[in-house]
């Protein structure tokens, strides 16, 4: 939950919603400098919810599978039990 606590972290993760992308990817797209996506990222994998691959030179990130199992057939809506986020609900 703390993880998701953070505007950015939520932004990401809603993008990540699409499918795997490369953090150069998700600055672009999400108007974040390298550095605070990386640091926002590392947050998020060391909560569980995203993985990160290495090819070549890049870094593809994407939904932890145990994260990815408590969305909702819509891939919208993570839910958690005692509570619901929808991320069509949040600000971009």
């Amino acid at each position: 939950m703390r993880a998701l606590g953070e505007p950015s972290r939520l932004r990401l993760v809603r993008q990540l919603l699409d499918g795997p992308h490369p953090v150069n990817d998700l600055c672009d797209a999400l108007d974040l400098q390298p550095y605070n996506a990386s640091r926002h990222l590392a947050v998020l994998k060391s909560a569980g919810l995203v993985k990160v691959e290495k090819v070549s030179k890049q870094r593809i990130y994407r939904l932890a599978e145990t994260f990815s199992d408590k969305l909702t057939k819509n891939d919208r809506v993570l839910d958690l039990g005692c509570c619901r986020f929808d991320f069509n609900q949040l600000p971009r």
